[in-house]
């Protein structure tokens, strides 16, 4: 069954790879780029079924009026794939609060826009699936990406609410969350805050050099990935969390495991809180 995409951020990266398999299977896809040369480069790979819209998705009023052009001149949106976003690398310490509240614009306010955008009418016609792009990152932490981690938390807990607020719609909601892949995230698509602070040279200097090492190296390939993308929106039952890649299921795995083993250490002082005459969450 042919449907309309909306994807953002597809001017490289997952985001084309994304597009480029959707496009392939014979789906329409409407993807937003940032700026206007972007337009007709992305419109080439199916003349008849690519569209491109140069949006910012921190412009509200934009997003609104986009989404609404491309439902009025499109088509219904079936699926949307929140997958516009950016890294920043650096110690939580050195971090401008500027440079962690625009990290937030783009990673987590952009996507509740588009999201807010398109879901009326998701709703009103009891059908649609939404994708979240957040990462790995979303569901375990390293040293040096402080605001990317904390954006990509966000929109984990912000997918798993939505989820359960739509099932009765028959609206579908799934986080993706990629490994290490082959894309611009490390290079074009990453703000590395200077490091000044010797005091964190010996953790954080090797993880920046070992990502910036990696480039082009990575475990994960884009094409596989759009691929992916592509079987949980055809699956009649589609997972809430998808993870992408060995790594990541890897590392993903190792930090729960953590967390069960110091949750179980600390029980009893967590039940120690409880008030006697207290009733149970449900």
């Amino acid at each position: 069954m042919s449907r309309t995409f909306l994807i953002t951020g597809v001017s490289s990266g997952l985001g084309r790879a994304f597009a480029t398999a959707a496009l392939e299977a014979g789906h329409t896809v409407i993807g937003t780029v940032r700026n206007p040369d972007q337009v007709a480069v992305f419109e080439q790979l199916a003349p008849d079924r690519a569209h491109a819209r140069v949006l910012d998705v921190t412009d509200t009023d934009a997003v609104a009026q986009t989404v609404a052009a491309v439902e009025d001149k499109v088509g219904p949106i079936d699926v949307l794939v929140n997958n516009a976003g950016y890294g920043v690398e650096g110690t939580f310490e050195e971090t401008p609060l500027d440079t962690f509240r625009h990290q937030f614009d783009v990673n987590v306010f952009g996507v509740v826009a588009v999201t807010q955008a398109v879901l009326p009418r998701m709703r009103e016609r009891r059908a649609g699936h939404i994708l979240f792009i957040t990462s790995m990152g979303g569901l375990r932490a390293f040293p040096g990406l402080a605001a990317y981690h904390g954006s990509k938390f966000a929109v984990e807990g912000i997918a798993a609410t939505l989820a359960s607020e739509v099932a009765a719609f028959g609206l579908h909601v799934t986080a993706i969350e990629p490994g290490s892949f082959r894309t611009d995230w490390a290079g074009r698509s990453m703000h590395r805050v200077e490091s000044t602070i010797a005091d964190y040279d010996p953790v954080f200097a090797p993880i920046r050099e070992r990502r910036l090492d990696m480039r082009g190296r990575q475990l994960g390939d884009p094409a596989q990935a759009g691929r992916a993308l592509l079987a949980v929106v055809e699956a009649e039952k589609p997972p809430t969390h998808l993870i992408l890649g060995s790594d990541a299921l890897r590392l993903v795995a190792d930090a729960r495991s953590a967390f069960d083993a110091e949750t179980a250490a600390w029980d009893e002082l967590s039940k120690s809180t409880d008030h006697p005459d207290g009733e149970r969450i449900a």
